[in-house]
């Protein structure tokens, strides 16, 4: 027989699509509900969050503690069982910064990480918290990978307390030379990438598939800038629109993409762009700033349009409560699953969460399916390729004021953004 708790916990789940408010509402009901049965302890989970909050990564890593301050909000109104708490550690994109924030956050309690921008942060923090869990069997914790997407962390470097929600590069690359290849208008592409592990990954894999799938485009340009000191792309646009290019792939992200479209409106280039990051804080604005309309491209897990109405009503709730749009669905995913995983274990304790964690199935904030895969714990999603543009019939939000919005012009199922993994999982005995 379905308990009366089991059944509020299917109605918020499905209050918490329609915003705070109606949360909040049933909220109430539960707590009147609950006076018939036994108190149940609340425990406090607290979460470490690792990421730029100063520099030219500031605004990045300012959505990105928004939107898990926002689940946070909503996983507590949800239910009673776990009290969620973010704490936020700026670690101004450097390695041994993480390092140190991590530290801080595990001795104020944390016993989840999450972090996201910089894979050279990822990697370190991969490293430090395998290490961690081996020295510190009552105080181990789980590192939630919302956006570092080096494969590598997946593979040579994976790791059991590691769990990653983003899509790696490989498999956006996969999806966005899909997309390309289906463009005949494409003959001379220019690599521009950041200068450190993902942006080496973005521009080899872009190099190797187009070859594959397109094998008359000519490359005609590649290279690398230092991550997040640029202070002005001019001379990198002017190269680009000496090489006579008519696309350009980045995965520039934060400053170095949002600087590097300001250049190209400036010189008024007429290339299209297609991106990993287009629409992260800022970057809609300089999108727009050059005209471009549909003709700058990203590969995402799907935009504010792409939903089904009970996602877009959460989008219009999310915006209300945050002013921002929700460039990180992904951190709906991953707190979501995070949830589940901690109820099925009646634990937050990271050693019975982790084997629920690893066989999390649920359905992507937006997208048909998706999946952790336990080999190398990367979740899978379905995939989209969205354009950046005028508002249209049946788009709901433009982004940032500016009257345009993404349009969704390309989807790749969930199968088919499944790659092999090289992974050797370490277990804990």
């Amino acid at each position: 027989m379905t308990s009366i708790r089991e059944a509020l916990r299917g109605a918020v789940i499905a209050a918490s699509l329609c915003g705070p408010s109606a949360i909040l509402a049933l909220g109430g009901a539960a707590a009147t509900l609950a006076l018939s049965g036994p108190a149940i302890a609340q425990e406090t989970v607290k979460i470490a969050f690792i990421d730029p909050l100063s520099g030219g990564g500031a605004p990045t890593g300012e959505a990105g503690l928004r939107h898990f301050q926002y689940m946070a909000e909503v996983l507590n109104a949800r239910q009673k069982q776990f009290r969620f708490e973010v704490l936020a550690y700026d670690n101004k994109v450097n390695p041994q910064e993480t390092l140190i924030a991590a530290q801080k956050g595990i001795d104020a309690g944390a016993r989840v990480l999450v972090q996201g921008n910089g894979s050279s942060a990822a990697a370190a923090l991969t490293d430090f918290v395998a290490k961690h869990n081996e020295r510190n069997p009552n105080r181990q914790v789980i590192y939630i990978n919302y956006s570092a997407v080096d494969p590598s962390l997946t593979n040579e470097k994976c790791n059991y307390w590691h769990f990653r929600f983003d899509a790696n590069s490989d498999i956006k690359m996969e999806a966005l030379t899909n997309f390309m290849r289906t463009r005949p208008e494409i003959k001379k592409v220019y690599l521009i990438n950041q200068d450190y592990s993902f942006g080496q990954s973005v521009r080899a894999q872009a190099r190797a598939m187009l070859k594959a799938k397109r094998p008359d485009i000519e490359i005609v340009g590649d290279e690398v800038t230092p991550l997040q000191k640029v202070n002005d792309f001019a001379p990198y646009i002017t190269k680009i629109k000496a090489s006579g290019a008519d696309s350009v792939i980045t995965g520039n992200w934060a400053q170095d993409f949002n600087l590097l479209l300001k250049a190209a409106a400036e010189a008024g280039l007429q290339a299209t762009f297609y991106t990993y990051y287009a629409g992260g804080t800022g970057g809609p604005s300089v999108v727009r700033q050059t005209g471009l309309a549909h003709r700058v491209f990203e590969v995402s897990q799907g935009g504010a349009n792409t939903g089904d109405a009970a996602t877009q009503d959460f989008e219009a709730a999310f915006r209300a409560r945050t002013a921002i749009g929700s460039t990180y669905p992904r951190v709906f995913n991953a707190m979501n699953a995070l949830l589940t995983a901690m109820q099925e274990a009646g634990s937050s304790e990271a050693r019975k969460v982790a084997p629920k964690l690893e066989r999390a199935r649920l359905k992507p904030h937006t997208g048909s399916d998706g999946y952790v895969r336990p080999d190398d714990h990367q979740y899978f999603q379905t995939m989209f390729v969205s354009s950046f543009g005028p508002m249209e019939p049946g788009m709901r939000f433009d982004e940032e004021g500016t009257g345009w919005g993404w349009k969704m012009v390309g989807r790749v199922e969930t199968q088919d953004t499944l790659v092999p993994t090289t992974c050797r999982m370490d277990r804990p005995s």
